[in-house]
């Protein structure tokens, strides 16, 4: 549970009518929860439950994860939406486990140079990028503000 920081402008875009609800708009930020939820559970993520609250740019996850990788998985799903700049996480966890890494993804970066910085190793990428699906579909579909899971290495 915590605070977790996200690039506001970075992100999957809400549709139109939800797409002002950090301006105000009572609607838009109902139609906007109700939107950020939807996407959590499309991701058919192990949590019961899921409830999304917004005050202003910051949202609010609430459920019960199964493990610690679904909750990170839904902060990252939420954090990720253009028009979030926070997730405050209270998410409770059946099976807590070692938490994983996150990062900004900065202009220019790969997921073999992101391995390479995380691991020492850019053929370890496919770690990184199975750790951060089914949000990723593709290894080189990254962008500039993404936040991205970096579970650590394997017999580290």
């Amino acid at each position: 549970m915590g605070l977790f920081d996200f690039a506001r402008d970075a992100g999957e875009k809400l549709r139109e009518k939800a797409a002002d609800f950090f301006s105000g708009d009572a609607q838009a930020a109902e139609v906007a929860q109700e939107e950020i939820q939807e996407s959590v559970r499309k991701h058919d993520l192990p949590i019961e439950g899921v409830e999304v609250a917004l005050e202003g740019d910051r949202a609010i996850l609430r459920g019960k994860a199964a493990s610690e990788e679904a909750r990170e998985k839904a902060i990252l799903v939420v954090g990720n939406t253009n028009g979030v700049a926070q997730v405050d996480d209270r998410i409770e966890v059946a099976e807590p486990g070692e938490p994983a890494q996150f990062y900004t993804v900065q202009k220019g970066d790969t997921l073999s140079k992101i391995a390479k910085q995380f691991y020492g190793n850019a053929n370890k990428y496919p770690m990184i990028f199975e750790a951060n699906r089914p949000m990723l579909s593709d290894p080189d579909k990254i962008y500039p503000g993404q936040a991205l899971r970096i579970p650590k290495a394997k017999g580290d």
